[in-house]
């Protein structure tokens, strides 16, 4: 492994997202060989989007099922990076173009109310800096061709993050069953994926517990403001420009957007 290799995938990821192609597997093509070199390639795309005047507002966390891990061979989750422009509200249009192969999940999404930069994050002081929850619509995007990924290629492609949409309505986390709460998402007015918080490691505050402290040991800590979507709760759906998109989750309320 080398540094030039993850350089020459990282420059080639991130000229396949702005041309909106897709690309054979860069982990094949490149050679680069476990999750280490995989979150290289994701930190200089990271830098260089910043660089160009993107805002870091937060995190996902991809790989939460223990279905999926098992079919990738791996023991725990991973992440990407959210930016400010990835954002959007409930209602909102989001643009078709500017994604490649999409995919929406259900999930729900945390914001965090302190820093979280403690060198062990313990579950009391996790529970604390979570201000509120919300319902979420991920729309998942990958520039691997047909979405025949690995682990090492979703880490690379920024845990194949699209955009996100957030509900309006805020709630704490006393207030809802996290895990028990039920989901549907509708596409197009036909039923399209059911789950529950129970999918998400269980328990969604896991998943974010886990982000919190791999975050904090990686010099990276979650900071006040900071949105954090912990995963899908149900299965993926292929989506495509003129879809209308609605998630309920029990507790929670509804977020909706469209493919435009």
């Amino acid at each position: 492994m080398t540094e030039e290799r993850i350089e020459q995938a990282a420059t080639v990821l991130r000229q396949a997202r702005q041309a909106r192609t897709t690309i054979p597997r860069i982990s094949e093509t490149f050679g680069i060989e476990g999750i280490d070199a995989a979150y290289a390639v994701a930190e200089i795309n990271t830098r260089a989007a910043v660089a160009a005047g993107s805002r870091v507002i937060g995190k996902k966390i991809g790989l939460t099922s223990k279905a999926v891990q098992q079919q990738l061979g791996v023991d725990q989750p991973d992440f990407g990076v959210l930016f400010d422009d990835m954002e959007y509200l409930t209602g909102a249009v989001v643009p078709a173009g500017r994604l490649i192969q999409p995919k929406a999940e259900a999930e729900i999404a945390f914001v965090f109310g302190r820093d979280l930069d403690d060198e062990v994050i313990s579950w009391g002081r996790f529970l604390q800096g979570v201000e509120y929850v919300l319902p979420a619509i991920e729309i998942v995007d990958s520039v691997i061709n047909d979405w025949k990924i690995t682990l090492v290629d979703t880490i690379a492609d920024n845990a194949s993050c699209g955009v996100y949409v957030l509900g309006d309505t805020p709630h704490r986390i006393s207030d809802v069953d996290l895990v028990a709460c039920q989901m549907r998402c509708i596409v197009n007015g036909d039923l399209a994926s059911q789950g529950s918080g129970a999918a998400c490691l269980g328990n969604p505050l896991y998943a974010a517990w886990w982000l919190a402290k791999t975050l904090a040991i990686r010099n990276q800590p979650l900071r006040a403001g900071d949105v954090v979507l912990s995963g899908a709760l149900g299965p993926m759906v292929a989506v495509s420009s003129g879809a209308q998109i609605d998630v309920q989750i029990d507790g929670l309320g509804s977020v909706s957007c469209s493919l435009g």
